[in-house]
């Protein structure tokens, strides 16, 4: 299992809010923060530097990298 973050933030860019998601690849991360965060709407999950995947303003997360 990988310890992914999941970073919330606020309409100026900065992290407001910020839980910790262990899964063993992207798509369970990516999962994980939907039950985490449903009512989120702009987030960022990270694999320690490497960004994941990016929550956009219809709700949907976006993957970053591969």
């Amino acid at each position: 299992m990988v310890a992914y973050r999941v970073y919330c933030l606020d309409g100026a860019g900065h992290i407001s809010l910020a839980d910790w998601v262990e899964a063993k690849d992207d798509d369970q991360a990516i999962a994980g923060a939907r039950k985490v965060r449903p009512e989120a709407h702009k987030c960022e999950i990270w694999d320690k530097k490497r960004l994941v995947a990016r929550l956009n303003g219809s709700g949907h997360f976006q993957r970053v990298s591969p």
